[in-house]
């Protein structure tokens, strides 16, 4: 009978994710694969000791940049405000429903597969809530605090060493439903305003790594073809979206975004007060205030963070001898030129220096360039 029910669960999981992949494989990896060893959590003091390490990370990063320059920059005058959100309906939040990943939290007040049963009585008081949210410009506070568990990178690290771990942030899932609400109007409004960077694949729909991928090489195989050489350099950036200055992201969204009113309000309220603790083992630990960085496991986070680096594609292009493509954090720069004409690199030099210069302006760290010809 154990049997039977186990393969009758397995086959119900196959088919009601035979069209997510994502879901699919990794619910098979986690059937497959060896046991992770255990979280070494066994009391307060050492989910304490995981969150006074994931801050000093950060931490560690933060103070290996410059203070931020008290500079007045000026902006092109934007085409285009947003000053209000709209209103949603019952309806609108259903169908947000069959949108959003089923997620859990041990913040949740019910659990999601319950949460799904009641949603038609429950419904109309959420569509309240999101509603009043959108119409004050407050972000409801209970919605701020993100639990953090720590992950082991891969199997076979050392579970004792605290670097063999990464956090995974899980926010309350009504906190991204009222995030998916946003996100879909600032999705409309990015778009009509046709504010986004055309060589950016990470987190923009029909874009992928592959995208970035098959721009990259097709363009250097055509300057091969053509008898050019192509030196390509490849960025990394440490911890990026958790080192993104809060006042920084809301002048940017307010300056050169277009945001304004409650709908700006709204995202400082979103920013602000936010905070995290650690749990393993369902052993917690204090809580700690964030105060840098979009908040990780959100729907907005990565939204966020693509506007904040808007303004690096500019400046790339400036530089008409250097061709780029962004992933997310992770920049691709590269220059074709014929053998005549190696005095081309000094262009991209130059561009190295103001993408340094710039990235330390924002709260964001180059880690390490690497060279490949």
């Amino acid at each position: 009978m154990v049997d039977e029910a186990r393969s009758n669960y397995i086959r119900q999981l196959v088919t009601l994710n035979k069209k997510n992949p994502k879901v699919l494989f990794n619910s098979i990896n986690s059937l497959v694969r060896p046991a992770v060893p255990v979280t070494p959590v066994f009391c307060e003091a050492d989910s304490s000791a995981f969150l006074r390490f994931f801050i000093n990370k950060i931490q560690a990063i933060k103070d290996k940049i410059p203070p931020l320059p008290c500079t007045t920059a000026v902006f092109e005058p934007v085409s285009s405000m947003w000053s209000s959100f709209r209103s949603v309906t019952f309806a609108d939040i259903s169908k947000l429903m069959t949108k959003i990943k089923p997620s859990s939290c041990s913040s949740d007040v019910i659990p999601f597969r319950l949460f799904q049963k009641v949603f038609e009585e429950i419904g109309p008081c959420i569509t309240k809530m999101v509603n009043l949210s959108l119409s004050t410009g407050v972000f409801p506070n209970a919605f701020k605090h993100a639990i953090v568990e720590p992950l082991l990178k891969k199997a076979g690290l050392d579970s004792s060493d605290l670097n063999s771990f990464r956090p995974i942030s899980k926010l309350p899932f009504l906190s991204k439903i009222l995030e998916k609400v946003v996100c879909e109007q600032l999705t409309f409004f990015l778009d009509q305003s046709n504010i986004h960077e055309s060589f950016q694949s990470g987190f923009r729909k029909q874009h992928s790594t592959e995208t970035a991928l098959l721009k990259v090489s097709s363009d250097v195989m055509m300057a091969a073809d053509s008898g050019k050489r192509t030196v390509l350099i490849l960025l990394d950036l440490t911890s990026a979206f958790d080192t993104v200055d809060h006042q920084v992201l809301l002048r940017r969204l307010r300056d050169e975004i277009g945001l304004s009113g409650s709908v700006l309000q709204w995202f400082s309220s979103y920013l602000s007060g936010r905070s995290f603790s650690v749990s393993a083992n369902q052993i917690g630990s204090e809580s700690a205030d964030l105060l840098c960085g979009v908040p990780q496991g959100s729907v907005l986070g990565p939204v966020l963070f693509l506007l904040y680096m808007i303004p690096l594609g500019k400046i790339i292009q400036r530089f008409s001898d250097v061709s780029f493509h962004l992933f997310a954090d992770d920049i691709q720069l590269y220059c074709s030129f014929e053998p005549s004409e190696i005095q081309k690199l000094n262009s991209l030099l130059h561009c190295l220096v103001e993408i340094k210069q710039w990235l330390s302006e924002n709260s964001l760290q180059l880690t390490q360039i690497k060279r490949k010809l």
